[in-house]
C-alpha cells in the first residue's frame, strides 16, 4: 500500500475540514449549517468510519492468528508477549504521571469553579443516574469480571460484539493450536495467510478511495459541533492536555526508539505519519489499526510482530486516554477545591493503568474510564459533562498518540527480537 500521495491527500482534508468547520461552527444553529452538518459531513464520515471498522474484527482475529504461527516457538511468542504487556503498561503509568505532573505545577483548574453550574454537569448527572441500575455498567466492573471477560463463552458472539479482548483471546488459541499442529494445520495455515491478502487489498482500496472524504466529512462535523469557542471557555485545560500528548509523544515514544534501537525517531514518525492522521480523523485506535499495521510493516517491522502487538495494543494500550484522566481528575479536583493526597494520586495511576485493559478502542470511551478514575478517588463524575465540549477535539489527538505508542512497541521488539524469529523460522524450514 502505497501512502505518499494518500498522506498529502489526508493532510488537505484535515486542513479543510477544520477551516470549513471553524467557520460552520459560528453558524451552528441556523438550518443551512445544521443541515450541512448532519446529512452531508456527519454522513460522509460515519460512512467511512463503518468501513473501516466492517474490517476490525476479521483483521484483528487473522492478523493474531498469523502472528501466533509466525513467532513459531511457545517460549519465544510468551516473551515476546511478556515484553510487550511491560511496555504498555510502563509507557501508560509514565504518561499519567506526567500529565497529573504538569497539571499540578499550570492549575488549570484554579479559579474556574463557576464551570461546575454549567448544564453538562447537570446532563451528564441524569445520565450517570439512568446508567447506575445497569449490572453491566463499565463502572461497576470488579477485577475478578475484568479477569473473567477475557475469555469468550462463544467467540463467534464476542466477534459480532465486538468484544476486541475476547477475539484476541480466541485467536491466540486458535494461532497455537495451528503452530503445535504444524504440517496437519498446513491447509488452514495457508488460508488463513490468503485470507490476510484479501483483508489488506480491501483496506488498501477503502484508504485509496474513501479516506480522504471520509477525514474530511469526521473532521469538519466535529469542529462544526465543538469549533474554537469551546476551546477558549476551556483553553488551560486543553493546552495542558495537548502539551502533555506531545511532551510523551516526542520524548517518551522518541526516546524509547532512539535508547532501545538506535534508530531515527524522525524516521519512525514520519513513516508512521499515515497511520497518525487517520486516527487523528477517526479518534479510534480499532479504525486505524489496519493502517498502523500497514505502516510498521512498510518500515521493516516483522509481520509477526506487528500482527501480535498493534491489535494487543489497540485494546490495552491507552497513553493518550491515560493522559487526559491524569489531567482531568487534577482540573476538576481543582475546580472543587480538592486537594488529593499522594495516596489518591497513586490510585488514579493504578486504577487509570488497570482501566486501561481490555477498553474497547473507540471514540469517547476515555469518557467512561475517566468516570471510573473520579469515581475511585472520591470526585463526582458528573463534573465530565465540563469537559464534554472539548473531549472530542482532544479525543482526536490521544487517539493519534495511542496507536504511536503501539506502533513504536512493535518497532522496537522487531528490531530485538527479529533475529530470534528468523532464527525459529528457519529451524521449522
Amino acid at each position: 500500500m502505497k501512502f505518499k500521495g494518500l498522506t498529502i491527500k489526508i493532510i488537505i482534508a484535515l486542513v479543510v475540514g477544520i477551516t470549513i468547520g471553524s467557520i460552520f461552527n459560528f453558524y451552528e444553529n441556523t438550518a443551512f449549517v445544521t443541515f450541512i452538518d448532519q446529512y452531508i459531513f456527519n454522513v460522509i464520515g460515519e460512512i467511512f468510519l463503518n468501513l473501516i471498522f466492517m474490517l476490525v474484527v476479521p483483521v484483528v482475529f487473522v492478523s493474531i492468528v498469523l502472528g501466533v504461527i509466525g513467532i513459531g516457538d511457545p517460549k519465544l511468542l510468551g516473551g515476546i508477549g511478556l515484553k510487550t504487556i511491560i511496555f504498555f503498561l510502563t509507557t501508560t503509568a509514565l504518561a499519567i504521571t506526567l500529565a497529573m505532573c504538569l497539571a499540578l505545577i499550570v492549575k488549570p483548574g484554579e479559579g474556574h469553579s463557576d464551570l461546575l453550574k454549567s448544564d453538562e454537569v447537570v446532563a451528564y448527572q441524569k445520565e450517570l443516574a439512568s446508567q447506575k441500575s445497569a449490572d453491566d455498567s463499565p463502572m461497576n466492573q470488579t477485577f475478578d469480571q475484568t479477569l473473567i471477560n477475557f475469555f469468550p463463552q462463544n467467540p463467534i458472539q464476542a466477534m459480532s460484539e465486538g468484544n476486541m479482548l475476547q477475539v484476541i483471546t480466541f485467536a491466540i488459541f486458535i494461532g497455537i493450536g495451528i503452530m503445535m499442529m504444524r504440517q496437519k494445520a498446513e491447509i488452514v495455515h495457508r488460508f488463513f495467510e490468503q485470507l490476510n491478502e484479501v483483508l489488506m487489498y480491501i483496506i488498501s482500496m477503502v484508504m485509496r478511495v474513501f479516506a480522504p472524504i471520509g477525514t474530511f466529512g469526521l473532521v469538519a462535523h466535529a469542529f462544526t459541533g465543538a469549533g474554537f469557542g469551546a476551546i477558549r471557555q476551556l483553553g488551560l485545560y486543553f493546552i495542558v492536555v495537548l502539551a502533555a500528548l506531545f511532551l510523551h509523544f516526542f520524548l517518551v515514544y522518541g526516546g524509547a526508539i532512539k535508547l532501545l534501537t538506535k534508530r531515527s525517531p524522525i524516521a519512525f514518525f514520519k513513516g508512521f505519519l499515515p497511520a497518525i492522521t487517520v486516527g487523528f480523523g477517526g479518534s479510534s485506535s480499532n479504525a486505524a489499526l489496519p493502517v498502523s499495521m500497514q505502516c510498521t510493516r512498510n518500515m521493516g517491522v516483522k509481520p509477526e510482530i506487528s500482527s501480535f502487538v498493534q491489535p494487543l495494543g489497540a485494546t490495552i494500550n491507552m497513553d493518550g486516554t491515560a493522559i487526559m484522566q491524569g489531567v482531568a481528575t487534577i482540573f476538576i479536583a481543582q475546580l472543587m477545591g480538592e486537594n488529593l493526597s499522594i495516596l489518591q494520586l497513586v490510585t488514579v495511576v493504578v486504577i487509570a493503568v488497570i482501566a486501561s485493559i481490555g477498553t474497547a478502542g473507540v471514540p469517547g470511551v476515555g469518557l467512561i474510564m475517566l468516570a471510573m478514575v473520579l469515581t475511585a478517588v472520591g470526585l463526582n463524575p458528573a463534573a465530565i459533562g465540563i469537559i464534554l465540549g472539548i473531549d472530542r477535539l482532544l479525543d482526536m489527538t490521544r487517539t493519534a498518540v495511542n496507536i504511536t505508542g503501539d506502533a513504536a512497541c512493535a518497532f522496537i521488539l522487531s528490531e530485538r527480537e527479529g533475529k530470534k524469529i528468523d532464527q525459529v523460522s528457519h529451524d521449522l524450514h
